[in-house]
């Protein structure tokens, strides 16, 4: 068995002095087998080690914002030499208008582009832009996963507590154009936030141009969220890959590769209410110290060459069919097939876990994580980056054969008591915290 003892008390100290123990909720410890918590301190290509010496090959890839792999060194290169001569200036830099020409040349339906440094500092900016320019303070968001740390999204969570107002944000379903139409139509909607598709989503036929004709017709402006599928669907994102233009776009992830940068791109008569070339009343779009520092821009322009030099894309994706094609024939192989799956975008798999009646099931994923985990994988998904060698995906065969013998055994049994060795996992966005996620035992 792996030794996790430094990892489990610096994750314990980690509680008492960060909330959650983690900066992100999706890189909590209750993502993650109990003890089993693995405390990172280096990494490089597609491999990391943590504080006890284990290594591992990662997936997830910093939660989807790794395509090149860790430590790339031209875009290490890049961030050292830009940030040698100062980082941070009271004048924008050249390095500035290089980003941007850069960045639009990638987007061909945008016409400005303005940067800063989390998802949710662009797509609150696009919400707060498009109540602007409509008058209207619905925001239509489609039932995807995550859109902003801000009120118009979590309000709408388990996990809306501090939130005065919950009723302006509306929500409809994915490839469902006569819902989304039923929303537009009854409430006056500023603009319509979504993924153009999902690890697990595919647009059906006409849907996306469905969804930007109804926003035409209603006045609605239609938001694109970037965040996943640009530079992993393709350089130019999703939208480049279905051919349908939004009014705005948010973008960040794999922008940088891991350093922290995004964006808000979109036509020229919506993005100039945030500058000073309007008649209008201004927007205060986005005004951050750090939006426009050097490293991050210098780690973005690197980013863009690697993808114009490369094709970071199709590696992704050769290694993610070869990992999912593999993994799901050892399930079918053992008689598993509906119970564990790997499925998605080739460069976005994630993998499914289902008890012995065919539900969902936390405390089976759990087993499926901790069995890899002690086998050198580690990861939430199986989001592949362009690191990722053949040799790594057959290593990440072999130990998910193996991890799935154990979970056969156990939907067999009916249960996974006596092999699951602590608590199940739980969903990060939850009302409530069970104090079981931090261990009182365990300390520095």
């Amino acid at each position: 068995m792996r030794e996790f003892t430094r990892s489990n008390a610096i994750q314990a100290r980690l509680h008492e002095l960060v909330p959650g123990g983690a900066h992100t909720y999706a890189r909590g410890s209750d993502q993650y087998p109990e003890r089993m918590t693995p405390i990172l301190v280096r990494g490089s290509g597609s491999h990391v080690w943590d504080s006890d010496g284990n290594e591992y090959v990662e997936y997830g890839m910093g939660l989807r914002s790794v395509t090149l792999g860790h430590g790339y060194a031209p875009v290490v290169e890049a961030v050292s030499r830009a940030i040698a001569d100062g980082v941070n200036f009271s004048r924008p830099t050249e390095l500035e208008l290089a980003a941007a020409e850069d960045f639009l040349t990638l987007v061909p339906g945008a016409d400005m582009v303005k940067f800063a440094k989390n998802g949710s500092d662009a797509t609150t900016a696009a919400v707060r832009l498009a109540r602007a320019a409509t008058g209207r303070e619905t925001v239509a968001i489609c039932e995807q996963p995550f859109f902003s740390v801000d009120d118009w999204f979590i309000g709408t969570t388990a996990m809306n507590a501090g939130i005065p107002e919950r009723e302006r944000t509306a929500r409809f379903p994915y490839n469902d154009l006569e819902a989304l139409a039923a929303v537009l139509d009854s409430r006056q909607v500023a603009c319509v936030v979504m993924e153009a598709a999902t690890a697990l989503s595919e647009p059906d036929p006409g849907y996306l141009a469905g969804v930007r004709a109804l926003c035409d017709r209603f006045g609605t402006l239609l938001v694109f969220d970037e965040m996943i599928t640009g530079f992993r669907w393709s350089v130019g994102g999703a939208q480049r890959v279905y051919g349908i233009v939004p009014d705005l776009s948010c973008w960040g992830k794999a922008m940088g590769n891991g350093f922290p940068i995004s964006a808000l791109a979109g036509k020229r008569e919506f993005m100039e209410l945030g500058g000073l070339r309007t008649e209008r009343d201004r927007v205060f779009l986005l005004s951050t110290t750090h939006g426009p520092e050097t490293g991050s821009l210098a780690a973005f322009r690197a980013v863009v060459r690697a993808y114009a030099r490369t094709d970071p894309v199709a590696r992704m994706e050769y290694a993610g069919r070869r990992l999912a094609e593999g993994v799901n024939k050892i399930a079918a192989e053992l008689g598993i097939g509906d119970h564990l799956q790997v499925t998605g975008r080739p460069s976005c798999l994630i993998f499914i876990t289902r008890d012995p009646d065919g539900h969902p099931s936390q405390p089976y994923r759990t087993l499926f994580l901790q069995e890899l985990l002690e086998r050198g994988i580690l990861g939430q998904s199986f989001v592949t980056s362009a690191a990722h060698t053949d040799s790594d995906i057959d290593r990440t065969v072999e130990a998910c054969r193996e991890a799935a013998e154990i979970y056969c055994r156990a939907l067999h049994s009916g249960t996974v008591d006596g092999l699951l060795r602590g608590r199940p996992v739980a969903p990060a966005l939850r009302r409530r915290a069970a104090p079981r996620y931090i261990d009182p035992e365990v300390r520095p």
